[in-house]
């Protein structure tokens, strides 16, 4: 085991796998820095638990993920239905596949993903001592991972993890190795971070926040912090200054900006206005062709979408009646309607909620896996209605002018 003094002015640390001892105002902070997928990490963990039997174990977790997987089935006792209506769908889908992601690669290292933060859990609750959940919520740290994208780089990074989720090359022996000494989300970050900075701030950056603030507040003398490799540094120089202040805005997720609020309500009230106009312009039967094309537009592209998603017939019809009326609010999209008609009419079984994470690797297993069709009924229609909203848009403008 590598023991490293480190006062509160030291350097970024470069050996990720290292043990760093901390003074913060006369307490011992014991940092260790793991790989989430590493059986090494596991017993490193352990042995300093063990060693040192600190008076309070923190480990990068919060509530929800540390659940997830220390109840192998809580995907289970997901409420679909709750997270469709709190349109939290996408971030669900994002959360599936990091986790399809980490469980390839731990598939391939022989170690599940958090095994060190779980075996950190284990050790401390057999020596009796409390347990520190230190990290962010991790529905707050993808809300605002989310936000803070663009939709252009939000399409590329869904294109990035998909790639990665469907690529089935073995990792090399080398790459194996340099997994095991480090983190999952570090190599992630060292691939996207240069195109998505804006992402690494909010994943890697807040949480360092988050974590190094957490960990001092941590309740006695000596304290043992277990980390992701990808964290050491910036929780080290985070240690060294007062971020408390910090804390309010990166637990905070902000709201949806005016401009897009005005711009969402804008478009369908220009529609609705120049259907309006054209009764008053070219008759009644004009604007009532005006109606019957939108209705059109937007019911048959939505419904071929649900269609494509080999969705319940009940779902399809769901669709083309949903859309038309949707297009013209952004309160509710038409695949939060089409996700919600698929839940009801064809729930995920319980074997599906645990396969997801295989299934999504496979093409075809988008359409056997109830939960996944959930996803494809959303996206799809949702897409059919926006090709929709833009031709109908376009039929009725024209007309107008």
């Amino acid at each position: 085991m590598n023991l490293e003094q480190t006062d509160q002015t030291a350097d970024p640390i470069e050996s990720p796998g290292d043990v760093h001892r901390i003074n913060d105002r006369g307490r011992e902070i014991i940092l260790i820095g793991t790989a989430h997928i590493s059986m090494e990490s596991s017993r490193l963990v352990r042995q300093v638990i063990e060693e040192e039997r600190p008076d309070r174990v923190c480990i990068e977790l919060d509530a929800k993920r540390y659940d997830s997987l220390a109840k192998r089935r809580q995907w289970v006792s997901l409420d679909l239905k709750q997270i469709i209506y709190k349109k939290q769908l996408s971030t669900l889908m994002v959360n599936l596949i990091l986790a399809s992601y980490q469980k390839k690669l731990g598939s391939q290292l022989g170690v599940p993903p958090g095994t060190e933060l779980l075996e950190a859990a284990k050790a401390a609750e057999e020596h009796g001592i409390p347990v520190e959940l230190s990290d962010r919520d991790v529905r707050i740290t993808m809300r605002r991972a989310w936000h803070a994208t663009s939709w252009l780089k939000k399409g590329y990074l869904l294109a990035s993890l998909l790639a990665s989720m469907f690529d089935d090359t073995s990792i090399s022996e080398e790459k194996l190795t340099e997994l095991r000494r480090s983190d999952v989300l570090t190599e992630l970050m060292g691939e996207l971070g240069e195109a998505l900075p804006e992402l690494k701030r909010v994943l890697i950056d807040e949480r360092d926040t988050f974590l190094s603030e957490k960990i001092k507040s941590a309740p006695g003398q000596k304290i043992v912090a277990v980390v992701g490799a990808g964290h050491v540094a910036g929780i080290i120089q985070a240690i060294t200054e007062d971020r408390s202040e910090q804390l309010d805005e990166i637990t905070t997720i902000p709201p949806t900006s005016p401009v897009w609020k005005f711009v969402g309500w804008s478009i369908p009230m220009a529609i609705i206005a120049s259907i309006v106009v054209i009764g008053f312009r070219k008759g009644s039967g004009v604007a009532a062709d005006n109606i019957i094309f939108w209705i059109l537009a937007n019911g048959i592209p939505a419904s071929i979408g649900a269609l494509l998603a080999l969705a319940h017939p009940l779902t399809i019809i769901g669709a083309f009646i949903a859309a038309p009326i949707t297009s013209l609010t952004p309160v509710i999209g038409a695949g939060y309607v089409t996700a919600f008609l698929q839940v009801i009419l064809q729930p995920p079984l319980v074997g599906e909620f645990e396969t997801a994470t295989e299934d999504m690797t496979h093409l075809t297993g988008w359409w056997r896996n109830r939960l996944l069709k959930v996803f494809l009924a959303f996206f799809l229609p949702g897409f059919g209605s926006l090709i929709g909203t833009w031709v109908g848009g376009y039929k009725i403008f024209t007309d107008l002018f």
